[in-house]
């Protein structure tokens, strides 16, 4: 039997986790999650919002029907890191057409397999999402405290949505449509599929265009797509999205609805260790119905700080987080949650419809 690859992940308080690593080598520097879903690694790993994370699935076997390819959310990962209590070798799935670890090597994610991820877990439920490294090999290992230590000196994430964000426009759906902008600070494919499904014509812009640039292309509606980091990083978004009031109608998932939220007069907080799965329950507020929705985020709307303009419209069962709310005269709503899921239950995705519909 050929020797493992050592690796370890080493988190800013001092904890540090032990396995093995793949064929790839080297050092991901990044936040610390987890990830509840039995399901979708292949969306989650490709998901632009976990730009710059470290991703720790609770599942214990991943891989096992490997990657299809037509799961990806994003023409490459889009996570810095990941740690994998068991990896599958040897998918079995009508739909693979490569394994999972072969994948993650050709995308230069380091990966730590074998490493006891109910304990990581427990660790950032007490203590909170945490700075860490994951380092493959001996070289990486050798150097991950120290490089760990410089990269909580000056970890930000500002960064992370120009790494993912579209940086020319393009259009998507049916040329008749209704014309949609997206502002891009990191979409999903599955985002854009059900908006074209639907008939709209989407044509996305980078998350920085101004006012005169969304305005320009003559939409129906306004789209700000999910994301990565912190919202206060994107604070021209916001301004833009000020100036955008009352000109068009916003709709706004995610990152979106965290900044139009902070557009409207809101404000946004960071939550110990955020919301990432398909399994959390969220109430209707006016229809009085519970739906499970899929989420990906490490902030929130301060619920409290909503302006006299706007009203919530939904809350999450777990923690009483505001997962949505909108403008009491004007043509605006937001939703923390993904309608779109990929991965996650489809009991939110009528939402794109009904936003639609209503143009």
């Amino acid at each position: 039997m050929a020797t493992q690859t050592p690796a370890a992940l080493f988190l800013a308080d001092g904890s540090r986790f032990e396995g093995h690593g793949l064929g790839f080598e080297g050092t991901a520097l990044g936040e610390a999650v987890f990830y509840t879903g039995m399901t979708g690694y292949e969306e989650a790993l490709t998901d632009p919002s976990y730009a710059g994370q470290i991703l720790t699935f609770t599942y214990p076997m991943i891989g096992n029907y490997g990657i299809s390819g037509s799961a990806a959310q994003y023409p490459r990962a889009c996570v810095a890191g990941t740690v994998i209590k068991q990896i599958a070798h040897h998918p079995s799935h009508h739909l693979a057409k490569q394994d999972l670890p072969s994948w993650l090597d050709e995308q230069h994610i380091p990966a730590l397999v074998g490493a006891d991820t109910r304990a990581i877990t427990i660790a950032l439920r007490e203590h909170g999402t945490l700075w860490a490294a994951l380092a493959v090999g001996e070289a990486a290992l050798g150097q991950a405290e120290r490089r760990l230590t410089e990269f909580v000196r000056s970890a930000t994430t500002k960064a992370l949505v120009p790494s993912v964000a579209t940086h020319r426009p393009f259009s998507r759906g049916a040329s008749d449509g209704r014309r949609i902008v997206l502002l891009d600070c990191g979409v999903k494919r599955a985002i854009l599929d059900q908006l074209a499904a639907l008939g709209a014509h989407v044509t996305v812009l980078p998350y920085d265009a101004t006012a005169e640039d969304v305005l320009g292309a003559q939409p129906d509606a306004i789209f700000i797509s999910p994301g990565p980091g912190d919202p206060t990083d994107l604070s021209a978004t916001v301004e833009t999205l000020r100036g955008l009031i009352g000109r068009k109608p916003l709709f706004g998932i995610c990152l979106g609805h965290q900044l139009l939220a902070l557009a409207c007069g809101a404000r946004t907080y960071k939550l110990p260790y955020g919301h990432r799965g398909g399994n959390q329950p969220v109430k209707d507020l006016a229809a009085g119905e519970v739906i499970i929705t899929a989420h990906n985020h490490g902030y929130a709307v301060e619920a409290s700080s909503l302006p006299d303009s706007l009203e919530a419209t939904m809350t999450n069962l777990n923690d009483n987080t505001n997962e949505g709310f909108r403008h009491r005269e004007l043509p605006i709503a937001a939703v923390q949650f993904h309608p779109e899921a990929s991965p996650g239950p489809f009991d939110a995705r009528r939402l794109f419809a009904q936003w639609l519909d209503e143009l």
